[in-house]
This record gives C-alpha cells, sequence and structure tokens, in this order.
C-alpha cells in the first residue's frame, strides 16, 4: 500500500540523502519537477500568462526560484515575488543568487491578474511552518486564495500541518488553497485528512530519487480496495448462507430511520441476512422493507448472528444501557458500535472496562463529536490531529476505529493507521454514518476481519459520495436512504474486474 510519512522521517531521509549527493542536487530535481507541471498547467492558460513563483524564506523557496529559472528558459513569463529581501536556508541563498544571474524578473508587489490569470507557485512555507502565517505574507495568501488563479504548491500548501492536516494556528491560522501539491521525498498525512485535504488539491508523490526508511501509515485508494475486496468476489453457486447474518439493535421512538439505514448498508454491501430491531420492541415494517427480518428483542443471543450493529437511533435510556451492558459481556462475533453506543460508552466506565477486556475486537465509528466525548476533549482538538486521536481511541478502547470525516482515518488497537483517499461533501448529510455502520458490519458478517472490513467499509462509503457527485447532480442532495445503493454500486465496481464480469 502507499506509504505514509512523518516530517520527522522526510527530514531525516533528506539529510542522509544530502550528505552523499552534491549540493543543491535534490533541489534541482525538485525544480525540474515543479516546471513540467507548471509548464503542463500554463498551456491551459492565455498565451504569455505570468507565472509567479512565490518566495518565502526556506527551501521550498529555493525550488520555486529555480523552477522560474527552467520555465523562462523554457520561454514561459516566468516571474519571482520574495517574501524577504534575503533568504535563511543556505540552499535558497545559493538559488536566489542564481536567480539573479540568471537575470529572472522579480516583483515589487503582489501582482493581481486583470485580463488575463496567473499561474502562482506557492513556495512560501513548507513542512517546518511552526506558527501561524502573518503580516506580508497572510495579505498575500489572502489575495491569492481570492483569485481564479491556479496554484501549484510546493512539497505542502504553506499554512498547512503536514503531519496533521490542520491550519497552523488552527482559527488565527490562514493557509494556501492550491489546485495542485507536488510533495517531495514521500507522502504526508496532512495532505490526505482534515482541512489539509482540501488546501492540497490533486496530490502528486515524487520521490527525488531518494527512499524513505520507515512509515507510520498507509493511503488506501482504489487499487488498495481492489485488494481488499477480492476474497468477496462470488462464484456461480452462492447462497444467502455463505454471507453471513447482521443484526442491528437500534431505532428507539423517534430514530427508526438510524436502524433501518445501518441495515439497508449491511444488507446492499452484500450480507446474506439482516435482522433488525430496538431495545423497546420495535420491528421493521415488512410492507417497505420485506428483505429485513425482525430481532427478537426479548431474546437477543450474540452468538446468533456473525456481526452486530449496536447504536444506530438506540437512544441513551436506561433500558438501552442496560440492553449494551449485558451484549459488551458476552463473548460472541464482532460489533460496530455507533452513534449512541459510543456516547453511552464514553460515560458509562463498566462498558468501556468491558470493550477492553474483550477478546475479539469491536469497530467505533465516530464522528469528531462522539471522538471527543470518548476522549474527554473538543471536538478542535480532535480535528487539529485527526491521526492521532483516532490512534487514541484505538489504544484507549482496544478496538478498531473508524474516525469519520474528510480523509476518514482507520486506526488499529497494536499502532497501525490508515488514510481513506476517497470521500465527497455530499456524504455531509444526516444518516450516513448509520449506513457506513450497516456496510462495516455487513463486510464483518462475510469473514472479512474487523481491520479490512473497516478500511473497505471507509473507502466504498466514500467512494459511494464520490459516485453521486459524478453521476448524480453534484455534492447537495444526497439522501442517506439512496446512499445504500450507491454502496453497493462501488463495491461491484471494486469487485467486477477481479471476478470476470461478463460484458
Amino acid at each position: 500500500m502507499p506509504l505514509l510519512y512523518s516530517t520527522d522521517q522526510i527530514r531525516l531521509a533528506e539529510r542522509q540523502a544530502q550528505a552523499r549527493l552534491e549540493p543543491l542536487a535534490l533541489m534541482y530535481r525538485a525544480a525540474h519537477t515543479i516546471s513540467d507541471a507548471c509548464a503542463s498547467a500554463a498551456r491551459k492558460l492565455p498565451p504569455n500568462s505570468p507565472i509567479v513563483a512565490l518566495v518565502g524564506p526556506g527551501n521550498n523557496g529555493g525550488d520555486a526560484l529555480l523552477a522560474a529559472i527552467h520555465l523562462r528558459r523554457r520561454g514561459f513569463n516566468a516571474q519571482a515575488l520574495v517574501l524577504h529581501a534575503e533568504v535563511s536556508a543556505p540552499d535558497a541563498t545559493a538559488a536566489l543568487a542564481a536567480a539573479r544571474a540568471a537575470n529572472l524578473p522579480f516583483l515589487s508587489s503582489f501582482p493581481v491578474p486583470t485580463t488575463s490569470q496567473a499561474l502562482f507557485i506557492d513556495g512560501l512555507f513548507g513542512i517546518g511552518l511552526s506558527r501561524p502565517i502573518e503580516g506580508l505574507a497572510a495579505q498575500w495568501v489572502h489575495t491569492l486564495n481570492s483569485l481564479p488563479s491556479p496554484v501549484i504548491a510546493v512539497d505542502v500548501p504553506s499554512g498547512i500541518n503536514a503531519d496533521t492536516g490542520a491550519v497552523v494556528g488552527d482559527a488565527r491560522g490562514v493557509a494556501v488553497r492550491a489546485c495542485r501539491t507536488l510533495t517531495f521525498l514521500g507522502d504526508k498525512p496532512g495532505l490526505r485528512t482534515g482541512q489539509g485535504r482540501a488546501h492540497a488539491g490533486d496530490v502528486q508523490v515524487e520521490s527525488l530519487g531518494v527512499a524513505v526508511d520507515s512509515s507510520g501509515g498507509t493511503l488506501v485508494s482504489e487499487p488498495e480496495a481492489r485488494m481488499l475486496a477480492a476474497p468477496l468476489a462470488r462464484s456461480p453457486d452462492s447462497h444467502k448462507g455463505r454471507f453471513g447474518h447482521v443484526a442491528v439493535l437500534g431505532g428507539s421512538a423517534g430514530m427508526r430511520g438510524a436502524a433501518l439505514l445501518a441495515a439497508l448498508g449491511a444488507q446492499r454491501c452484500g450480507a446474506g441476512k439482516v435482522s433488525i430491531g430496538s431495545p423497546d420492541g420495535w420491528r421493521p415494517d415488512a410492507t417497505h422493507h420485506p428483505q429485513l427480518m425482525a430481532l427478537p428483542s426479548e431474546a437477543i443471543n450474540a452468538g446468533a448472528y456473525d456481526a452486530w450493529v449496536i447504536g444506530c437511533g438506540i437512544g441513551q435510556s436506561l433500558r438501552s444501557r442496560s440492553v449494551l451492558r449485558r451484549l459488551m459481556r458476552t463473548q460472541g462475533p464482532p460489533r460496530v458500535l455507533d452513534a449512541d453506543a459510543l456516547n453511552l460508552l464514553a460515560t458509562d466506565a463498566t462498558l468501556a472496562a468491558a470493550l477492553r477486556a474483550d477478546i475479539i475486537p469491536a469497530v467505533l465509528t465516530p464522528h469528531p463529536l462522539e471522538a471527543a466525548r470518548l476522549l474527554g476533549t473538543t471536538t478542535q482538538r480532535v480535528q487539529a490531529d485527526r491521526v492521532g486521536t483516532a490512534r487514541r481511541l484505538a489504544n484507549r478502547y482496544r478496538s478498531i476505529v473508524v474516525l469519520k470525516g474528510a480523509g476518514s482515518v482507520c486506526a488499529h488497537p497494536e499502532g497501525e493507521w490508515a488514510i481513506i483517499n476517497a470521500g465527497s461533501p455530499s456524504l455531509a448529510t444526516a444518516g450516513t454514518g448509520d449506513v457506513l455502520a450497516g456496510v462495516i458490519a455487513g463486510l464483518l458478517a462475510q469473514g472479512l476481519p474487523p481491520a479490512q472490513s473497516a478500511c473497505l467499509g471507509a473507502y466504498v462509503h466514500a467512494r459511494a459520495g464520490e459516485l453521486f457527485e459524478v453521476e448524480g447532480s453534484g455534492t447537495i442532495g444526497l439522501a442517506a436512504g439512496d446512499l445504500p445503493s450507491w454502496v453497493a454500486k462501488a463495491l461491484n465496481l471494486l469487485i467486477s474486474p477481479i471476478s470476470g464480469r461478463k460484458t
């Protein structure tokens, strides 16, 4: 799987490479890559449109300067705008001297295109930024973000924390919104989750001929999802008994729909059978959902099912708490805890202890507010370090965790983690999280291990939102009740080439 690296790992690899290479070797390699990307983007603009390198004090600025020299030599209208009169990094200082020697035009103020667009190279700040962008640099970033001009970021969009995806300084900070990011040596988690996902645009990873020795996490894109889904391919003699039985416990009065959405998610991702019920004895209406069976609430037997979804619309009543406690004390099949099951878990030490002692790991699927409750913190702190939050949750509750949001994070109690490289704003509507819980349970029921079910379920759910956006009407208007159909399509698109679908 594609690997994700921390800032410390990238810096170590960079130092080791610089020790054995000629001076500026890495900077020249990066500059050639930037130059090629800018040349391709500039050809889509009006002839002679300016390409403006925004140059900060570090090596990102040096990369941008050398790229501008290359572009000038290739016949493009490349220019530079330097934040300070001098740069601080030694290699960047050499790049600035090379730019002056090459007679690269230097601007005295930020250009605002009028009759034509410009292409900007964001070389202001890189992975070393530790405080909010302020002063003149902040003014430039605000102006840049207000323009329709395309922006190519060098290594990381200025202002984004490469490890967490948060804007440096949170509400006090500002960050460049790029249409494309060229990131060097290795991929960074901050480009794939949280605010960084939106600010980075399309991400292109360039190793520059340098190997980074170790990694902290993985990125789950379509090729990885295909491998995860491969065991689900069906033979011609398949029957429902091979694909498991999911039990959905939730749907208390006023919240029946949440449990139904989870049940439909499980059914549409391939579960052979789905039963549904609530602690207050409610059962589904066979007129509207004839494929769903009733869960016998008066005699729930955890071992009679292959996977459980607990919590979608279950409420936080004493009865719900009692049922959840009983189920958590019972060894049995894997279970997915969502919504009110997570809220009960956050306030009940007995439940938390039972979960930590369970030999069969559960899958927890919190959104940021639920994650904050489970850790006794705030949503702002959760979003400031989504990977760290997911890993802390997984360790504290000895469970697989899917922290939902832009670039969902999957974490294992033993420390492994992954970011889901898919998603759409169309999923930002009530009920889509219930569908995800059901999807993961449906995969569990079909025999996939919990960590594999969590990653594949999160990817398929995210990809379903993308399919709606591309094939539907855009990012607005996806009803959670329609999402399971898009989930089925996303999953079948992963499996069909493997199973040799007839055309």
